[in-house]
């Protein structure tokens, strides 16, 4: 055993008992009991992505001359497709469908405070011919691709199955 030293205004001086006489050789702990198993964790649900980032190959040059490049484009819905055949733009050129179906999908593009259809209708022609190909991409879920055979050299390579406009795929 060892004794606490007294400091002044400590109070009274109190055994304490060495830790080795807690338990002694002759004493054993009872062994620790197995851990109980882990219940199974639950299905985690599966999340739809439904945002997509791109970058335009030549970028979008708003009135101030700032070239905006980084964008997102969001799934479609069926009123995304729908809504355009009211318009009467559509109506009297059905071309403009992809013009106003994009500036509906298009969520963010560069530092510009809103995208719309006329940004889409300012946009360089190779511009928009990618954002079209990147709308067919995320909203067919990549199955616009077949794998193919050459008939003649028996080598494999992909087709593009997809519609030639937005809204047709």
């Amino acid at each position: 055993m060892r004794r606490s030293t007294a400091r002044a205004g400590a109070g009274p001086i109190t055994d304490v008992p060495a830790p080795e006489a807690v338990a002694g050789p002759e004493q054993t702990a009872a062994p620790a009991p197995a851990p109980a198993p882990a219940p199974a964790p639950a299905p985690v649900p599966q999340r739809l992505q439904t945002e997509f980032p791109f970058e335009l190959p030549r970028g979008f040059v708003d009135d101030a001359g700032t070239v905006h490049k980084d964008g997102v484009m969001r799934l479609s819905t069926a009123r995304d497709e729908l809504i355009p055949l009211r318009d009467v733009r559509v109506q009297e050129n059905p071309a403009y469908l992809s013009v106003v179906l994009l500036g509906r999908v298009i969520t963010r593009l560069g530092t510009l405070s809103m995208v719309h259809d006329g940004t889409v209708e300012n946009m360089f022609a190779s511009d928009l011919a990618f954002l079209q190909d990147f709308y067919r991409q995320i909203n067919a879920e990549g199955h616009t691709r077949a794998a193919v055979e050459c008939p003649h050299c028996s080598e494999p390579f992909e087709v593009e199955l997809g519609g030639s406009r937005l809204g047709e795929s």
